[in-house]
């Protein structure tokens, strides 16, 4: 019964998610509220009669089969479900939470101090007119933009950026397209970033105890392996650019916006001088604190973000205004892993978890165990069309993950496979993502085009990874 109420669950969330009937939030605690509820309900009886017979021998005295009314089952169903069921699911990924929230403010106040525009700018001059110098820039700043893991933010600043140069120089806007979702995925799995938080949110739901730090550093081969892919690609481009150039073939038509968008230079909350190399500082340490474990995520970036503050903008008024215009979607965001918290926890304390996990190890051969995280990994890209990160990694992940471990294999190596790809990679080419549609219109790509041209490159990168990932990473032990 569990087990089939785990897969109504799912399913039922899956198909909220995906159809937009109702928000993500909405879908991931009301379904298991209400699923939850019927699990509790029918624990309910079991629990209570734990509890008399402890209370009994704690006591010294005889037990009493309990008179259990459907009026005190119904109470304590509910008490199981908010205590817990949805409680300690909540409990279990708070300092993920508080992580996520610091290091989106973090991020996005580097950007208003201008933290990035010197260093975008000297890209920008480097690349001079030769087409694989400018792949190559627009590459780095693709990834220098994506420092604070916004897919909008990222696109908004790297495409009008960048496209100039691929008029003056007569490149395909296809190719400024692909290369910047290559650098927008690859480094969508920084810590902080969207998957890699949600993966060590659902892990840590099953009991791991895990940071998204700790999956990045993890799989820090195959990340390293995977951004040399991307730049080996974005250099690939650019020489097949320059001989298409040199052969007077034109470049390909494009569907959309042709011309590149103007963005005001002065900003009043730009730093320069001391500051900026203080905040280059400042990142750097709190990469190295990350890498290391020398503090907690969110301690870190607590400590980090009140240091940008003080030394960036001393004004008290100053200060409530740069965190206003970015509590929105630090918000939006943290609240999804909340809500995320609260579905793990029901899935996983009232036994439904179990229950399916069960139900596929009876179908899946023992000997698969250790073969199931690559197998995960490296239809990971393709994944990302068909699963928002949200439906993945809180619905579909902790199962398969539950499945490998009482198979034998391991557990989080489900979870480092999953971010080689599934919304990383994969996220600029999924139309199941907002993002995906900026980027389409600043370069002026129609959906289909853009993954023809750029599925195969992302997905020959997180193959990569994979590859490098079994052999550094213990993604088969």
């Amino acid at each position: 019964m569990l087990a089939v109420l785990g897969f109504v669950t799912i399913l039922l969330v899956l198909a909220l998610i995906m159809s937009k009937k109702v928000s993500t939030l909405v879908a991931l605690i009301f379904v298991p509220a209400i699923t939850g509820f019927i699990a509790a309900f029918i624990n309910a009886p079991n629990v209570i009669i734990q509890a008399a017979q402890a209370a009994a021998e704690k006591a010294g005295t005889a037990y009493v089969e309990p008179v259990i009314t459907f009026g005190t089952r119904f109470t304590k169903a509910l008490s199981i479900l908010s205590a817990d069921y949805m409680g300690k699911g909540l409990s279990s990924i708070v300092a993920t939470g508080v992580m996520f929230i610091f290091a989106i403010l973090f991020f996005s106040t580097c950007s208003d101090a201008g933290v990035f525009d010197p260093i975008i700018n000297r890209i920008l001059k480097f690349t001079g007119e030769d087409p694989v110098k400018v792949c190559i820039g627009t590459f780095l700043i693709g990834c220098i933009c994506h420092l604070d893991g916004s897919g909008a933010t990222t696109f908004l600043i790297a495409i009008p950026a960048c496209m100039p140069l691929f008029q003056k120089l007569k490149m395909n806007l296809w190719v400024e397209a692909t290369i910047v979702a290559l650098a927008a995925g690859i480094m969508n799995v920084m810590p902080w970033g969207g998957p890699t938080v949600r993966a060590a949110a659902a892990m840590s739901g099953l009991g791991y105890e895990v940071t998204g730090s700790e999956l990045w550093v993890g799989i820090m081969p195959a990340w390293i392996a995977g951004l040399v892919t991307c730049l080996l690609i974005a250099a690939f481009l650019g020489k097949k650019e320059a001989k298409r150039i040199a052969a007077g073939i034109p470049a390909q038509e494009v569907t959309g916006l042709t011309e590149a968008k103007t963005t005001n230079t002065s900003n009043e909350l730009a730093r320069s001088g001391w500051r900026w190399y203080f905040n280059v500082a400042l990142i750097l340490v709190i990469l190295y604190i990350l890498v290391t474990n020398r503090l907690s995520p969110a301690v870190t970036f607590m400590i980090g973000y009140c240091v940008l503050l003080i030394v960036n903008y001393p004004s008290v008024d100053l200060q409530h205004k740069i965190i206003n215009s970015h509590a929105q979607a630090a918000f939006l965001m943290v609240s999804i892993v909340f809500a995320a918290g609260a579905f793990t926890g029901v899935v996983k304390n009232s036994g439904m978890l179990a229950s399916m996990t069960d139900a596929l190890v009876s179908i899946i051969p023992t000997s698969m165990g250790t073969f199931i995280a690559p197998i995960v990994g490296l239809f990971s890209v393709p994944l990302s069309l068909l699963f928002d990160p949200d439906s993945y990694y809180y619905g579909v992940m902790p199962v398969i993950a539950n499945a490998v471990s009482a198979m034998g294999g391991n557990a989080l190596a489900v979870a480092k496979a999953s971010i080689m790809g599934q919304m990383t990679l994969g996220f600029p080419l999924s139309p199941l993502t907002g993002a995906t549609f900026l980027l389409l219109g600043l370069s002026g790509q129609d959906l289909g085009d853009h993954q023809k041209h750029t599925l195969p490159y992302a997905w020959v990168a997180s193959a990569i990874m994979v590859a490098v990932g079994c052999v550094a990473c213990g993604l088969l032990f």
